[in-house]
């Protein structure tokens, strides 16, 4: 019997799920949270910024292809879209209740992680961004940390909106990623470049994620 698509990701994932996991612990450790929350938010902002344009632009080259399983993608892409639209006015709105603004210049492995993606999006195949969507869903906060993070940190409960609705949304985008992926059908060949699409985002994801822990200032 063949192995559904979404369980051959999670499968290829598996392995890097505990380097990625221990990144998240240190990055949420007690000492020195609040200032890594807030160098967090900035980085975060440009990343959810570039997550409506990444959708639409699939969308497009979906159509763009015309083909009964592009059709289906480019369905789900533009839903998605309009599910993600607006999300990084939400990190704006807990930065300026932290009492802190955006960056002036994303961070370098934030412009890779959004900017690989253009890149597979029109020189590879749009299928390549649910690799990337994966991880960033499959990821999400858990629905108690913005609790214990407002309790350590000190900063009001308007400070922590992005983390508490994406905790609540990401498993149910999940789901819904993982019905699309196996309903594609698709090629072996089209399976690993999405795999390698997530394997990548899972490098630059903890890559991100160990720089904010170890330093509180400067660019990852």
């Amino acid at each position: 019997m063949t192995t559904p698509a979404s369980l051959a990701l999670r499968t290829k994932l598996t392995p890097t799920t505990p380097v990625l996991r221990a990144a998240t612990v240190a990055l949420w450790r007690p000492d020195g949270l609040r200032q890594r929350y807030l160098r967090y938010l900035a980085a975060m902002h440009p990343l959810v910024r570039a997550s409506v344009p990444l959708l639409e632009r699939a969308a497009e080259r979906c159509a763009e292809l015309d083909d009964p399983p592009s059709r289906r993608l480019a369905a789900y892409y533009t839903r998605h879209a309009e599910e993600e639209r607006d999300h990084d006015s939400w990190l704006l709105d807990d930065l300026a209740a932290a009492g802190a603004a955006p960056a002036a210049v994303p961070p370098p492995v934030v412009v890779e992680l959004a900017g690989a993606q253009y890149y597979r999006i029109e020189h590879e195949h749009p299928v390549t961004l649910l690799g990337y969507i994966a991880v960033l869903e499959g990821n999400a906060p858990g629905p108690r940390l913005a609790g214990r993070l407002a309790d350590v940190t000190g900063l009001p409960q308007g400070a922590f909106r992005t983390l508490r609705e994406h905790a609540e949304l990401d498993g149910g985008h999940l789901d819904d990623l993982h019905r699309v992926l196996d309903e594609l059908a698709l090629t072996p060949a089209r399976q690993t470049a999405v795999s390698v699409s997530a394997l990548h985002t899972t490098s630059l994801l903890t890559r991100l994620f160990v720089s904010l822990a170890a330093d509180p200032g400067g660019h990852p």
